[in-house]
Protein backbone atom coordinates (compact mmCIF):
# COMPACT_ATOMS: atom_id res chain seq x y z
CA UNK A 1 0.00 0.00 0.00
CA UNK A 2 3.19 2.55 0.18
CA UNK A 3 1.75 5.61 0.80
CA UNK A 4 -0.33 4.98 3.70
CA UNK A 5 3.45 3.22 5.57
CA UNK A 6 4.54 7.37 4.87
CA UNK A 7 1.67 9.13 5.68
CA UNK A 8 3.17 10.76 9.00
CA UNK A 9 4.13 13.62 6.86
CA UNK A 10 0.60 14.20 5.21
CA UNK A 11 -0.96 13.85 8.37
CA UNK A 12 1.27 16.67 10.20
CA UNK A 13 1.09 19.04 6.89
CA UNK A 14 -3.11 18.55 7.73
CA UNK A 15 -2.42 19.44 11.23
CA UNK A 16 -0.52 22.63 10.93
CA UNK A 17 -1.77 23.61 7.54
CA UNK A 18 -5.30 23.12 7.65
CA UNK A 19 -5.05 20.79 4.53
CA UNK A 20 -7.79 18.03 5.19
CA UNK A 21 -7.92 17.71 1.28
CA UNK A 22 -4.15 16.29 1.38
CA UNK A 23 -5.30 12.44 2.88
CA UNK A 24 -7.03 11.17 -0.28
CA UNK A 25 -3.47 10.85 -1.93
CA UNK A 26 -2.90 7.17 -0.73
CA UNK A 27 -5.03 4.24 -1.64
CA UNK A 28 -3.94 1.54 -3.94
CA UNK A 29 -6.94 0.93 -6.35
CA UNK A 30 -8.40 3.71 -8.65
CA UNK A 31 -11.27 5.55 -6.61
CA UNK A 32 -14.78 7.24 -7.59
CA UNK A 33 -14.28 10.55 -5.76
CA UNK A 34 -17.78 11.08 -4.18
CA UNK A 35 -20.50 12.89 -6.53
CA UNK A 36 -18.43 12.36 -9.45
CA UNK A 37 -19.81 9.40 -11.03
CA UNK A 38 -16.93 8.28 -13.24
CA UNK A 39 -14.11 6.56 -12.40
CA UNK A 40 -11.17 8.18 -11.57
CA UNK A 41 -7.51 7.73 -13.38
CA UNK A 42 -4.52 6.78 -11.58
CA UNK A 43 -1.43 8.97 -11.69
CA UNK A 44 1.71 7.83 -10.39
CA UNK A 45 4.53 9.56 -8.76
CA UNK A 46 8.21 8.44 -7.81
CA UNK A 47 9.98 10.63 -5.01
CA UNK A 48 12.92 11.06 -2.63
CA UNK A 49 11.30 10.12 0.50
CA UNK A 50 14.11 8.83 2.04
CA UNK A 51 17.93 9.65 1.31
CA UNK A 52 20.30 11.85 0.46
CA UNK A 53 17.64 13.42 -2.14
CA UNK A 54 14.92 13.52 0.64
CA UNK A 55 14.84 16.97 1.19
CA UNK A 56 14.24 17.83 -2.55
CA UNK A 57 11.88 15.05 -2.65
CA UNK A 58 10.16 16.36 0.81
CA UNK A 59 9.39 19.72 -1.71
CA UNK A 60 8.06 17.81 -4.24
CA UNK A 61 5.49 15.80 -2.37
CA UNK A 62 3.80 19.36 -0.90
CA UNK A 63 3.79 20.74 -4.42
CA UNK A 64 1.91 17.09 -5.90
CA UNK A 65 -0.29 17.34 -2.39
CA UNK A 66 -1.16 21.48 -3.35
CA UNK A 67 -1.53 20.46 -6.96
CA UNK A 68 -3.89 17.61 -5.99
CA UNK A 69 -5.80 19.68 -3.97
CA UNK A 70 -5.87 22.56 -6.50
CA UNK A 71 -6.96 20.14 -9.30
CA UNK A 72 -8.32 16.69 -7.48
CA UNK A 73 -11.75 17.86 -7.40
CA UNK A 74 -11.68 18.38 -11.59
CA UNK A 75 -13.06 16.24 -14.18
CA UNK A 76 -11.46 14.21 -15.27
CA UNK A 77 -10.56 12.75 -11.69
CA UNK A 78 -7.06 12.08 -11.08
CA UNK A 79 -5.87 9.77 -8.15
CA UNK A 80 -2.51 10.33 -6.87
CA UNK A 81 -0.30 7.20 -6.38
CA UNK A 82 3.14 7.63 -4.79
CA UNK A 83 5.91 5.76 -4.19
CA UNK A 84 9.43 6.18 -2.24
CA UNK A 85 11.97 6.18 -4.71
CA UNK A 86 14.76 6.87 -2.39
CA UNK A 87 17.76 8.62 -3.74
CA UNK A 88 19.30 5.47 -5.76
CA UNK A 89 18.10 3.67 -8.69
CA UNK A 90 17.64 0.70 -7.53
CA UNK A 91 14.98 1.97 -4.81
CA UNK A 92 13.36 4.12 -7.92
CA UNK A 93 13.53 1.22 -10.07
CA UNK A 94 11.16 -1.23 -7.66
CA UNK A 95 9.01 2.06 -6.53
CA UNK A 96 8.61 2.42 -10.53
CA UNK A 97 8.48 -1.45 -11.40
CA UNK A 98 5.26 -1.16 -8.62
CA UNK A 99 3.43 1.89 -10.02
CA UNK A 100 3.92 0.18 -13.17
CA UNK A 101 1.48 -3.03 -11.83
CA UNK A 102 -1.16 -0.50 -11.73
CA UNK A 103 -3.14 1.11 -14.44
CA UNK A 104 -1.15 4.67 -14.04
CA UNK A 105 -1.83 6.61 -17.28
CA UNK A 106 1.22 8.22 -16.76
CA UNK A 107 4.21 9.18 -14.28
CA UNK A 108 5.99 12.10 -12.29
CA UNK A 109 9.51 11.61 -11.06
CA UNK A 110 12.02 10.36 -10.06
CA UNK A 111 13.55 13.02 -8.45
CA UNK A 112 17.11 12.58 -9.42
CA UNK A 113 18.71 13.02 -12.99
CA UNK A 114 21.18 10.06 -12.07
CA UNK A 115 17.49 7.95 -11.21
CA UNK A 116 16.08 9.06 -14.48
CA UNK A 117 18.84 7.69 -16.24
CA UNK A 118 18.00 4.04 -15.21
CA UNK A 119 14.15 4.02 -14.55
CA UNK A 120 12.74 6.11 -17.73
CA UNK A 121 13.79 3.75 -20.76
CA UNK A 122 11.53 1.10 -18.92
CA UNK A 123 8.72 3.63 -18.38
CA UNK A 124 9.35 4.34 -22.22
CA UNK A 125 9.56 0.80 -23.36
CA UNK A 126 5.83 -0.02 -21.83
CA UNK A 127 4.52 2.97 -23.31
CA UNK A 128 4.19 5.38 -20.02
CA UNK A 129 4.33 8.57 -20.17
CA UNK A 130 7.37 10.14 -17.98
CA UNK A 131 7.28 13.74 -17.16
CA UNK A 132 10.08 14.76 -15.19
CA UNK A 133 10.10 17.38 -12.41
CA UNK A 134 13.39 17.90 -11.24
CA UNK A 135 15.61 16.05 -13.76
CA UNK A 136 18.06 18.72 -15.17
CA UNK A 137 20.75 16.51 -16.88
CA UNK A 138 21.67 16.59 -20.38
CA UNK A 139 20.18 14.18 -22.61
CA UNK A 140 16.80 13.32 -20.24
CA UNK A 141 14.20 14.14 -23.28
CA UNK A 142 16.75 12.09 -25.98
CA UNK A 143 15.97 8.94 -23.87
CA UNK A 144 12.56 8.21 -25.57
CA UNK A 145 9.27 9.18 -26.50
CA UNK A 146 7.46 8.95 -23.65
CA UNK A 147 9.85 11.30 -21.77
CA UNK A 148 9.72 15.08 -21.21
CA UNK A 149 10.33 17.27 -18.40
CA UNK A 150 9.12 20.70 -16.83
CA UNK A 151 12.18 21.31 -15.23
CA UNK A 152 14.95 23.84 -17.58
CA UNK A 153 18.06 21.91 -18.49
CA UNK A 154 21.41 23.15 -17.01
CA UNK A 155 22.40 24.40 -19.97
CA UNK A 156 20.02 26.90 -20.21
CA UNK A 157 19.53 28.04 -16.49
CA UNK A 158 23.56 27.25 -14.35
CA UNK A 159 25.28 29.88 -16.40
CA UNK A 160 23.08 32.84 -15.08
CA UNK A 161 24.53 32.20 -11.83
CA UNK A 162 28.19 32.70 -13.10
CA UNK A 163 27.21 35.97 -14.61
CA UNK A 164 25.73 37.27 -11.57
CA UNK A 165 28.43 36.66 -9.42
CA UNK A 166 30.89 38.11 -11.78
CA UNK A 167 28.43 41.55 -11.76
CA UNK A 168 28.75 41.48 -7.79
CA UNK A 169 32.24 41.38 -7.77
CA UNK A 170 33.66 42.63 -11.31
CA UNK A 171 37.62 41.51 -10.12
CA UNK A 172 36.97 37.90 -9.71
CA UNK A 173 39.10 36.33 -11.93
CA UNK A 174 40.25 32.72 -9.45
CA UNK A 175 38.01 30.21 -9.37
CA UNK A 176 37.08 26.82 -7.31
CA UNK A 177 34.59 24.00 -8.81
CA UNK A 178 33.59 21.03 -6.54
CA UNK A 179 31.07 18.59 -7.78
CA UNK A 180 29.33 15.36 -6.58
CA UNK A 181 31.10 12.55 -9.12
CA UNK A 182 28.77 9.91 -8.17
CA UNK A 183 25.85 11.78 -9.48
CA UNK A 184 24.88 12.26 -12.69
CA UNK A 185 22.93 15.79 -12.23
CA UNK A 186 26.30 17.13 -10.65
CA UNK A 187 28.28 15.66 -13.46
CA UNK A 188 26.21 17.30 -16.20
CA UNK A 189 25.90 20.81 -14.32
CA UNK A 190 29.15 20.92 -13.84
CA UNK A 191 30.69 20.98 -16.89
CA UNK A 192 28.40 23.83 -17.68
CA UNK A 193 29.41 25.93 -15.11
CA UNK A 194 33.25 24.85 -16.23
CA UNK A 195 32.32 26.14 -19.92
CA UNK A 196 31.12 29.58 -18.13
CA UNK A 197 33.86 30.09 -16.38
CA UNK A 198 36.17 29.71 -19.37
CA UNK A 199 33.63 31.79 -21.71
CA UNK A 200 33.83 34.69 -19.07
CA UNK A 201 37.75 34.23 -19.16
CA UNK A 202 37.80 33.21 -15.49
CA UNK A 203 40.96 31.16 -14.51
CA UNK A 204 39.57 28.07 -13.40
CA UNK A 205 42.45 27.00 -10.49
CA UNK A 206 40.88 23.46 -9.18
CA UNK A 207 38.24 20.85 -9.67
CA UNK A 208 37.80 19.06 -6.64
CA UNK A 209 36.02 15.67 -6.83
CA UNK A 210 33.16 14.73 -3.93
CA UNK A 211 30.52 12.14 -3.24
CA UNK A 212 26.71 12.19 -2.68
CA UNK A 213 27.74 10.69 0.76
CA UNK A 214 30.91 12.45 1.35
CA UNK A 215 30.37 14.57 4.98
CA UNK A 216 33.92 15.08 5.66
CA UNK A 217 35.22 17.62 2.92
CA UNK A 218 38.26 19.37 4.90
CA UNK A 219 41.04 17.88 2.19
CA UNK A 220 39.73 18.87 -1.01
CA UNK A 221 38.91 22.13 0.84
CA UNK A 222 42.23 22.47 2.40
CA UNK A 223 44.09 22.07 -1.33
CA UNK A 224 41.27 24.39 -2.82
CA UNK A 225 41.53 27.02 -0.81
CA UNK A 226 45.73 27.16 -1.44
CA UNK A 227 44.95 28.57 -5.02
CA UNK A 228 43.51 31.57 -3.24
CA UNK A 229 40.09 31.36 -5.40
CA UNK A 230 37.72 34.39 -5.73
CA UNK A 231 34.59 32.60 -6.37
CA UNK A 232 33.41 28.45 -5.34
CA UNK A 233 31.32 26.93 -7.44
CA UNK A 234 29.22 23.73 -6.11
CA UNK A 235 27.40 21.26 -8.12
CA UNK A 236 25.71 19.27 -5.45
CA UNK A 237 22.54 17.57 -3.64
CA UNK A 238 21.38 19.50 0.02
CA UNK A 239 22.58 16.89 2.13
CA UNK A 240 26.60 16.80 1.09
CA UNK A 241 26.44 20.01 -0.94
CA UNK A 242 25.02 21.86 2.64
CA UNK A 243 27.63 20.12 4.77
CA UNK A 244 30.37 21.13 1.96
CA UNK A 245 28.99 24.86 2.46
CA UNK A 246 29.66 25.24 6.45
CA UNK A 247 32.92 23.50 5.95
CA UNK A 248 34.35 25.97 3.33
CA UNK A 249 33.23 28.70 5.33
CA UNK A 250 34.58 27.10 8.79
CA UNK A 251 38.10 26.87 7.32
CA UNK A 252 37.88 30.43 6.39
CA UNK A 253 36.74 30.88 2.78
CA UNK A 254 35.10 34.67 2.91
CA UNK A 255 34.13 35.07 -0.87
CA UNK A 256 31.70 34.41 -3.26
CA UNK A 257 29.92 30.82 -3.52
CA UNK A 258 27.78 29.52 -6.32
CA UNK A 259 25.56 26.36 -5.87
CA UNK A 260 23.79 24.68 -8.55
CA UNK A 261 20.13 23.12 -8.64
CA UNK A 262 20.48 20.73 -6.61
CA UNK A 263 20.56 23.05 -3.33
CA UNK A 264 17.71 24.60 -5.00
CA UNK A 265 15.65 24.31 -2.00
CA UNK A 266 15.28 26.08 1.95
CA UNK A 267 15.73 22.45 3.15
CA UNK A 268 19.47 23.55 2.85
CA UNK A 269 19.07 25.87 5.47
CA UNK A 270 19.09 23.08 8.58
CA UNK A 271 22.49 21.61 6.80
CA UNK A 272 24.63 24.81 6.34
CA UNK A 273 22.75 27.09 8.78
CA UNK A 274 24.21 30.59 8.86
CA UNK A 275 27.00 29.43 6.71
CA UNK A 276 24.30 29.48 3.88
CA UNK A 277 24.27 33.16 3.56
CA UNK A 278 24.82 34.73 0.05
CA UNK A 279 24.70 31.56 -2.00
CA UNK A 280 23.53 32.57 -5.43
CA UNK A 281 21.67 30.54 -7.38
CA UNK A 282 19.67 30.42 -10.41
CA UNK A 283 16.45 29.51 -10.63
CA UNK A 284 13.49 28.54 -12.84
CA UNK A 285 10.83 30.21 -10.76
CA UNK A 286 9.77 32.81 -8.69
CA UNK A 287 6.95 33.32 -6.17
CA UNK A 288 6.55 37.63 -7.32
CA UNK A 289 5.47 36.23 -10.82
CA UNK A 290 2.64 38.02 -11.15
CA UNK A 291 0.24 35.01 -12.70
CA UNK A 292 -3.03 34.36 -11.98
CA UNK A 293 -2.10 30.66 -11.29
CA UNK A 294 0.97 31.67 -9.59
CA UNK A 295 -0.59 33.51 -7.09
CA UNK A 296 -3.14 30.49 -6.43
CA UNK A 297 -0.21 28.37 -6.01
CA UNK A 298 1.57 30.52 -3.65
CA UNK A 299 -1.71 31.51 -1.35
CA UNK A 300 -1.94 27.13 -1.30
CA UNK A 301 1.53 26.97 -0.21
CA UNK A 302 0.97 29.86 2.65
CA UNK A 303 -1.58 27.78 3.63
CA UNK A 304 0.34 25.00 4.04
CA UNK A 305 3.12 26.16 5.32
CA UNK A 306 2.81 29.82 7.07
CA UNK A 307 5.16 30.67 4.14
CA UNK A 308 4.09 32.70 0.50
CA UNK A 309 7.67 31.77 -0.44
CA UNK A 310 7.54 28.30 -2.41
CA UNK A 311 10.78 26.85 -3.51
CA UNK A 312 11.16 25.84 -7.33
CA UNK A 313 10.91 22.26 -6.82
CA UNK A 314 7.35 22.12 -4.86
CA UNK A 315 6.73 24.70 -7.60
CA UNK A 316 8.03 22.12 -10.85
CA UNK A 317 6.43 19.46 -8.94
CA UNK A 318 2.66 21.16 -8.69
CA UNK A 319 3.44 22.19 -12.38
CA UNK A 320 4.15 18.58 -13.23
CA UNK A 321 0.61 17.75 -12.32
CA UNK A 322 -0.86 20.58 -13.66
CA UNK A 323 0.63 19.94 -17.17
CA UNK A 324 -0.81 16.04 -16.91
CA UNK A 325 -4.38 17.02 -16.06
CA UNK A 326 -5.01 19.45 -17.97
CA UNK A 327 -3.76 17.36 -20.99
CA UNK A 328 -6.28 15.13 -20.08
CA UNK A 329 -8.86 17.41 -19.80
CA UNK A 330 -8.47 18.09 -23.43
CA UNK A 331 -8.38 14.93 -24.32
CA UNK A 332 -11.57 14.62 -22.36
CA UNK A 333 -13.34 17.35 -24.47
CA UNK A 334 -12.37 15.40 -27.99
CA UNK A 335 -14.26 12.49 -26.87
CA UNK A 336 -17.37 12.16 -28.64
CA UNK A 337 -19.81 11.72 -26.91
CA UNK A 338 -18.42 12.99 -23.97
CA UNK A 339 -17.36 9.15 -23.15
CA UNK A 340 -15.18 9.12 -19.92
CA UNK A 341 -11.32 8.34 -21.08
CA UNK A 342 -11.48 5.59 -18.66
CA UNK A 343 -13.39 3.95 -21.49
CA UNK A 344 -10.20 3.96 -23.60
CA UNK A 345 -7.84 1.07 -23.89
CA UNK A 346 -4.99 2.08 -21.23
CA UNK A 347 -2.31 2.01 -24.09
CA UNK A 348 -4.31 3.97 -26.19
CA UNK A 349 -5.09 6.85 -23.59
CA UNK A 350 -1.30 6.61 -22.77
CA UNK A 351 -0.47 7.19 -26.05
CA UNK A 352 -2.88 10.39 -26.50
CA UNK A 353 -1.72 11.48 -23.58
CA UNK A 354 2.21 12.06 -24.49
CA UNK A 355 0.46 13.59 -27.34
CA UNK A 356 -1.41 15.89 -25.85
CA UNK A 357 1.11 16.58 -23.44
CA UNK A 358 3.61 17.66 -25.80
CA UNK A 359 1.29 19.70 -28.21
CA UNK A 360 -0.22 21.85 -25.49
CA UNK A 361 0.76 25.48 -24.16
CA UNK A 362 0.36 25.79 -20.04
CA UNK A 363 0.06 29.16 -17.56
CA UNK A 364 2.10 27.76 -15.16
CA UNK A 365 3.56 28.92 -11.85
CA UNK A 366 6.79 28.45 -13.53
CA UNK A 367 5.38 30.85 -16.39
CA UNK A 368 4.43 29.96 -19.51
CA UNK A 369 5.38 26.39 -20.78
CA UNK A 370 5.18 24.37 -23.82
CA UNK A 371 7.43 21.61 -25.23
CA UNK A 372 9.50 20.38 -28.31
CA UNK A 373 8.35 17.75 -29.90
CA UNK A 374 10.94 15.51 -28.11
CA UNK A 375 9.22 16.47 -24.69
CA UNK A 376 11.94 19.35 -23.98
CA UNK A 377 10.30 22.39 -21.87
CA UNK A 378 10.46 25.85 -23.47
CA UNK A 379 10.64 28.38 -20.91
CA UNK A 380 10.66 31.88 -21.03
CA UNK A 381 11.73 33.49 -17.33
CA UNK A 382 14.72 32.51 -15.43
CA UNK A 383 16.09 34.39 -12.06
CA UNK A 384 19.17 34.41 -9.75
CA UNK A 385 18.72 34.37 -5.83
CA UNK A 386 21.02 34.97 -2.92
CA UNK A 387 19.97 33.38 -0.01
CA UNK A 388 19.54 35.56 2.84
CA UNK A 389 19.50 33.95 6.43
CA UNK A 390 17.92 35.54 9.65
CA UNK A 391 19.77 36.57 12.83
CA UNK A 392 19.37 33.13 14.20
CA UNK A 393 20.93 31.70 11.18
CA UNK A 394 18.34 29.06 11.64
CA UNK A 395 16.02 30.68 8.69
CA UNK A 396 16.12 32.37 5.53
CA UNK A 397 14.25 33.14 2.27
CA UNK A 398 16.21 33.26 -1.40
CA UNK A 399 16.16 37.05 -2.31
CA UNK A 400 15.92 37.53 -6.50
CA UNK A 401 18.68 40.22 -7.42
CA UNK A 402 17.30 43.28 -8.77
CA UNK A 403 19.58 42.77 -11.67
CA UNK A 404 17.07 40.28 -13.40
CA UNK A 405 18.55 37.11 -15.45
CA UNK A 406 18.06 37.51 -19.46
CA UNK A 407 15.19 35.86 -21.46
CA UNK A 408 16.69 32.63 -22.84
CA UNK A 409 14.32 31.71 -25.40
Amino acid sequence: MGLQLRSFTLQALATAGGLSLLLPLGGCQPSRPSGAGKPSLTLGAVIALTGNASLIGQDQRLGLELAQQEYGGRQPALNLRLEDGGSDEQTATLALRRLLQEPVVALIGPSLSQQAFAVDPIADRAGVPVLAPSNTAIGIPEIGPFVSRVSAPVSKVAPLSIQAARRLNPKLQRVAVFFAQDDAYSTSETKIFQQSIRSLGLNLVTVQRTSTADIDFQKPIADSLKNKPDLIVISALPNDGGNLVRQIREMGYKGLIVVGNGMNSPNIYAVCQRYCDGLLIAQAYSPETDTPINQRFVALFKQATGSASPPQFTAQAFTAYQVIHQALEQLQRQQANGQPLASMSLAELRRQLNSSMLTGTYATPLGKLKFTPQGEVIQQEFYVAQVAMDTTGKTGRFKLLSNPAPDLR
